[in-house]
């Protein structure tokens, strides 16, 4: 009889896309550097000044559109030969699909869909990289970014801790757990599930129980976890 693949389950975050040349909220000169997040990310904003938040989202669009996915990436994909991984991500980039991952669930939306704003749940892809004022959805509501706003609930928390309770091993990568409500995912994680944690600062695991701490960049210490896993699952 087929052994059963153990469900490897990953919480990405911005980490693993700076790589690839997306900024992070703390990147210096970059987008977010240049803008206050109540001006350009919250409801407030969008009710303010609609045309400034399109702007902002469809430059974020076009830099995401110019960027490839990096060994990180392909490493998860890697890994789906040997597992059944499912990624729940904070990233609103689409360059885990574009290394050729799967099994993918966007917690805070996809930067290259739009939403109507008198129906949220009504998605649709966005033609070329730019959303107008004025481009309205089929239902005739003005068309905003498929992305959830600081302030906005998380639709998709609960399917993200369901995911997270099946989970033998547990992967996080590119978040310093500081993004909330994302960051209480951890704690619907098995306690019996092994956790690895990619990250470039210290970090205190001494209180976590199988936790383990790789302090490095992504690109160079997921490979290294993705060979080692796949190397334990063949013994």
């Amino acid at each position: 009889m087929k052994r059963k693949k153990s469900k490897i389950v990953v919480l990405s975050g911005a980490g693993i896309s700076a790589e690839s040349g997306l900024g992070t909220f703390r990147d210096k000169g970059g987008l977010w550097d240049k803008h206050d997040i109540n001006d350009v990310a919250t409801p407030e904003a969008w009710r303010k000044n609609p045309e400034l938040v399109l702007e902002f989202y469809n430059m974020r669009r076009e830099l995401v559109l110019e960027a490839k996915p990096n060994q990180a990436h392909s490493a998860l994909v890697r890994l789906e030969r040997y597992f059944d991984v499912q990624i729940i991500t904070q990233n609103i980039d689409d360059l885990h699909e574009r290394a050729g991952s799967k099994n993918i669930l966007h917690l805070h939306g996809e930067i290259l869909f739009a939403q109507s704003i008198l129906n949220t749940e009504k998605v649709y892809p966005v033609k070329g990289s730019r959303i107008e004022l004025g481009d309205l959805a089929p239902d005739g509501g003005q068309l905003r970014p498929h992305v959830v706003w600081f302030g906005e609930a998380v639709p998709k928390m609960i399917d993200a801790e369901q995911i997270m309770k099946e989970a033998d091993i547990l992967i996080v990568v590119g978040t310093s757990l500081n993004v909330y409500p994302a960051a209480n995912l951890v704690y619907a994680c098995p306690p019996h599930a092994e956790k690895y944690i990619v990250d470039l600062n210290e970090l205190s695991t001494a209180k976590q129980k199988n936790l383990h701490h790789l302090k490095g960049k992504a690109s160079e210490k997921l490979p290294e976890l993705v060979d080692q896993l796949i190397q334990e699952s063949k013994n």
